[in-house]
């Protein structure tokens, strides 16, 4: 049984060594196609936006869609390098050494994960027969705790906090959790001590302290 997850293990090990900059790269392609699928598709349809149009106000929300676009491979990098550190500093209390190249990777391939979300949003007002207006859209995320409740009912400060509390968070913690575990060469439960210990703890921290400082 070890010796089958041992191969198990390297197999992995060997699909996942990879050009990191390339697999970026790709990442962020895909995020722009996603983003513009969303914009393009669904965003673009509803009444507010056609109402900007026939105003001429349209040129402004052109120019923050452009800078949206331009900003994803700054935004990811960001994004990459804060959280990467924290599963570092994660690691290194345990006493254990994992490098910080290391948690870029496994960080990076775990966000995929929020590519689901992104995609299903478009194909449910795609698919879905509805008429939503822009902040409908802004509050919608797919098996979110935002999604349980009416966000018009909720307290401003709490849409970007239940919408976070999703189920595709959940699958990015076991993410963090088993690339830890198989291309990092750590044990399972340590794995998931460093995870919650660090990205899980930070996390919950970062909401409670946006709910507290939202204006």
């Amino acid at each position: 049984m070890q010796d089958n997850e041992a191969k198990l293990q390297n197999h992995i090990r060997q699909y996942l060594d990879f050009d990191k900059r390339l697999f970026f790269i790709f990442f962020c392609l895909i995020s722009f196609l996603l983003l513009f699928m969303k914009k393009t598709l669904v965003e673009s349809e509803i009444a507010a936006f056609e109402m900007l149009e026939m105003r001429g106000e349209m040129g402004l929300f052109k120019l923050l869609n452009a800078l949206e676009y331009l900003s994803i491979p700054l935004v990811y990098l960001w994004k990459f390098t804060i959280l990467a550190f924290i599963i570092w500093v994660g690691s290194f209390m345990f006493g254990y050494k994992v490098t910080y190249t290391k948690c870029w990777q496994i960080v990076m391939i775990a966000e995929s994960v929020f590519f689901i979300p992104e995609l299903l949003t478009t194909l449910y007002y795609i698919l879905i027969p509805s008429d939503p207006s822009y902040w409908d859209i802004k509050a919608f995320y797919p098996l979110s705790l935002m999604n349980l409740v009416n966000y018009e009912l909720v307290d401003p400060r709490y849409h970007y906090v239940l919408k976070r509390l999703n189920v595709f968070e959940i699958v990015y913690w076991f993410a963090l959790i088993y690339g830890l575990h198989w291309t990092a060469k750590k044990r399972l439960d340590t794995a998931y001590a460093i995870v919650f210990s660090s990205y899980v703890l930070v996390f919950f921290l970062w909401l409670a302290f946006y709910a507290i400082v939202y204006k």
